[in-house]
């Protein structure tokens, strides 16, 4: 693992429809001295950018094709078709994929669903890209099935959205190069697992040290009544030992009692 010395900057590709903001200011909040730079990218070039060491990490929407690239997936979004406010769909809560059947949905270039079997009657000729999809739904030609995210960034006051069912979904993942995690993608993996600036990261240099043992030859502990801990040190400290007990009993039978016998 390289070190966050590596770069003067922690740049991070996120992809239309994910709002990074959240972990942003939580990282200038605790590394305020590695500015974090971002890069918008869509969904179908955010892999090559990881790739191209243009970016320290992204959020990319799965799958991640290949297997040089490390993912952590992070929520599952839900499906919605995009619709005019005056369409029929408009009246219902949800709305079916056997719904869409007799309606033209529109398929653009850069979809992110992993679709099968796209619902709906196809178009002619599939939109460039999202924008271009709901610019023609807006126009009355044809409804946009689309991951809700985006449905909310590309939001106009004539169009609306419902929740489809039986349709694939999609997941949005933080991605990097498996050979380039740096200290800095992982102080940044930390930061989007929740993790808390004392909580341990797998890799943590400042932790504890441990409690050092007596070196061999030191001084050893004392035990209450002066004694070194040898192989009696388990025993209580001021407990007599045995013979102790016998010479401060009040001494052999017949002599005085409550006076100890004076030795010579």
């Amino acid at each position: 693992m390289t070190g966050s010395e590596d770069s003067p900057a922690f740049r991070l590709a996120y992809v239309p429809g994910v709002t990074p903001s959240k972990w942003v200011r939580i990282w200038n909040e605790r590394l305020p001295d590695i500015p974090l730079t971002l890069l918008q990218v869509t969904a179908p070039e955010a892999c090559g950018v990881l790739r191209a060491g243009e970016a320290d990490a992204g959020f990319v929407r799965l799958p991640v094709d290949g297997e040089d690239l490390s993912a952590i997936p992070l929520y599952e979004e839900t499906t919605v078709v995009v619709v005019p406010k005056d369409h029929l769909f408009a009246a219902a809560d949800e709305v079916a994929a056997a719904d869409l059947d007799d309606e033209l949905v529109l398929h653009p270039l850069d979809d992110t669903l992993d679709w099968e079997h796209p619902p709906g009657r196809p178009a002619i000729e599939r939109p460039a890209t999202t924008a271009d999809a709901i610019e023609l739904v807006a126009a009355g030609v044809g409804l946009l099935v689309v991951p809700q995210s985006l449905a909310r960034l590309h939001h106009r006051k004539d169009l609306t959205y419902r929740t489809v069912t039986d349709v694939p979904t999609s997941r949005v993942a933080l991605s990097w190069p498996q050979e380039a995690t740096t200290d800095m993608v992982d102080d940044f993996i930390g930061i989007v697992r929740g993790r808390t600036v004392n909580s341990t990261r797998g890799r943590r240099a400042d932790a504890e040290p441990k409690e050092k043992r007596p070196e061999k030859g030191g001084p050893r502990r004392q035990q209450a009544g002066g004694k070194g801990s040898g192989r009696g040190s388990g025993k209580a400290a001021g407990k007599p030992s045995a013979k102790n007990a016998r010479r401060g009993s009040g001494g052999p039978k017949g002599a005085k009692g409550g006076k100890p016998r004076r030795r010579p």
